[in-house]
């Protein structure tokens, strides 16, 4: 079976900006949103203390894409990474730490 990381696509942290990201949620069950959550807070953890990259899973509006990078932080409604780009948690899949 293809893993979700399997079929994406890799892109620079600094062409994110210039994707179109949808409104609508990508991870359906419940369960799934609150292991994003938790994976996140780790991740932004990690990216402030230690530097560590993690790979980010997530959808705009053309397909799957992945990007390895610090994340900054995290909000109720998107992360941070460098230089101020953003990806908002809704089309977020997975987070590998």
């Amino acid at each position: 079976m293809e893993t979700i990381l399997q079929k994406a696509e890799f892109i620079e942290k600094e062409k994110i900006g210039e994707l179109h990201f949808p409104q609508t949620e990508v991870v359906a069950d419940e369960a799934g949103r609150k292991l994003r959550l938790k994976d996140l807070s780790d991740a932004t953890i990690l990216g402030n203390i230690e530097h560590n990259k993690v790979k980010i899973v997530f959808e705009d509006d053309e397909s799957v894409k992945y990007t390895e990078t610090t994340i900054w932080a995290t909000s109720d409604k998107n992360i941070s990474l460098k230089s101020g780009i953003t990806i908002p948690l809704h089309r977020i899949h997975r987070i590998i730490i």
